[in-house]
């Protein structure tokens, strides 16, 4: 089993910065691509920000030169740096793993999710 913990959330002024972190983990072979979501109350889980094991980033458009992801492969770790923050960016963000565990002898798929922190960015 694979478990993402997530911390860093909280309260910003607008124009203000935060760093969001996820560890994985449990029996991880690999994991290929890690994710930032973030979600509103009444609306869907969007994307926020993708890396790749090889550091490729991709980031929505409302976030871009504002967000930065990264991610630590020896420690199974991922970041979110979050500069510039808007009113807009209030939500619960969540972090997203897919890759390969080990399920007895067997190398199998997974995907997990952390439990979400709270970003709250004040006016």
């Amino acid at each position: 089993q694979v478990t993402l913990a997530e911390s860093g959330g909280g309260l910003a002024q607008a124009g203000g910065s935060l760093r969001l972190s996820c560890a994985a983990s449990g029996r991880i072979l690999s994991i290929s691509v890690m994710g930032w979501y973030r979600e509103v109350p009444g609306k869907q889980r969007d994307l926020v920000a993708l890396i790749t094991s090889d550091g490729n980033a991709n980031y929505e458009d409302t976030v871009k030169g504002r967000f930065t992801i990264s991610r630590d492969n020896a420690e199974n770790t991922m970041y979110l740096q979050m500069n510039s923050l808007r009113p807009d960016d209030t939500a619960v963000y969540y972090c997203n793993a897919a890759g390969d565990t080990r399920w007895g002898a067997t190398q199998v798929p997974f995907t997990a999710w952390g439990q979400g922190t709270q970003v709250t960015v004040s006016s």
